[in-house]
């Protein structure tokens, strides 16, 4: 059973630890329910990614661009919370060296790294031909 004929459109963020959100983008809230999990009602919800784009047009996205929660989880410990190129710890981006559009994969971690705001726009859908400095 959906919610409506016309999905409320929402903003995800997902907890990679403790004090650490990382935002996913906006999604179509198809559907919630309460489900019992052995101990307590829990919420479920059913979402369905989508890229907004200008005049509130979407169009929806394939799971496979969304990097999963365990590389995120592996690139934050490899890349020790900082961008790899300067070492900033602000406004950080996962990145994938080779980028998506060019065939790039979200599902391991080894094509994606943490990049600042600044590095991650100026890359845009580039290869980097300097490899990434991990510091110590």
């Amino acid at each position: 059973m959906k919610l409506s004929e016309h999905p409320h459109k929402v903003k995800v963020y997902e907890k990679i630890k403790d004090g650490i959100w990382c935002y996913k983008g906006f999604f179509s809230l198809i559907d919630a329910k309460i489900i019992f999990n052995g101990l307590r009602n829990v919420f479920k919800f059913y979402l369905q990614p989508v890229e907004m784009k200008a005049f509130n047009k979407e169009i929806i996205l394939q799971h496979t661009r969304l990097i999963p929660t365990s590389v995120k989880v592996e690139v934050w410990s490899r890349d020790k919370g900082q961008c790899v190129i300067c070492g900033s710890k602000e406004n950080l981006h996962y990145d994938h060296e080779l980028p998506y559009s060019k065939g790039g994969t979200s599902l391991t971690a080894e094509n994606v790294r943490i990049l600042c705001m600044k590095h991650n726009l100026n890359k845009s859908n580039k290869i980097l031909t300097i490899p990434p400095i991990f510091f110590s």
